[in-house]
């Protein structure tokens, strides 16, 4: 999980999920990995309290997943997050084995103009074919949070079926001309919270 701003919310969320998700006793917490670069001592005190494992350092989203099937929880995270970890998963095999609760890679698309989307966010752009992604249902009480946000798959047959030249691109992402990264950059500190 990456970039989980309102801690109040987030631990409802845990606490919740704890009591209703049949996944609960198939993921024990501590493989449940978490990282915010604004969380605080005691947020983390208070994560690890619940048995779950903290990432170390700030990895800008450069996560790979080593061959397992891994579940990113990524709501409204800076596009570069994204990118980002595609890059780091970036063969059909990984990729096949990650599925992204986050913002819509569609939404995305559309709100970008394709030169900066292929510039600055590349391993968005060209994922965009082999993605499958459905719309998380709005509800009343949480349209702040989950606004925008989707279930985003890649099953390796549409992955395969992507150009060869897609998958010879690996050049890490640098961002030296993107103007809105929305990202805290290792190294960086995070905001302060209001």
């Amino acid at each position: 999980t990456y970039r989980l701003y309102n801690f109040h919310k987030v631990v409802e969320f845990l606490v919740i999920s704890a009591k209703t998700t049949p996944l609960s006793p198939q993921v024990p917490p501590a493989r449940c990995a978490l990282f915010d670069p604004a969380f605080s001592a005691r947020e983390a005190a208070a994560l690890r309290e619940l048995g779950l494992c903290l990432l170390p350092e700030n990895e800008e989203g450069k996560h790979g997943i080593e061959g397992a099937a891994t579940l990113f929880y990524m709501v409204h995270c800076g596009k570069a997050l994204y990118n980002n970890l595609l890059w780091s998963n970036w063969s059909p095999a990984a990729l096949s084995k990650l599925v992204i609760i986050g913002n819509s890679f569609r939404g995305i698309e559309e709100r970008l103009l394709s030169r900066i989307l292929e510039r600055d966010y590349s391993y968005i752009a060209k994922v965009l074919k082999g993605v499958e992604e459905v719309a998380l249902p709005s509800h009343p009480r949480y349209l702040d949070t989950f606004n925008d946000t989707s279930v985003h798959w890649f099953p390796l047959d549409k992955l395969q079926e992507l150009s060869p030249e897609v998958w010879d691109f690996v050049e890490e992402p640098m961002y030296q001309d993107c103007e809105d990264l929305e990202i805290i950059r290792k190294g960086e500190e995070a905001p302060a919270k209001s």
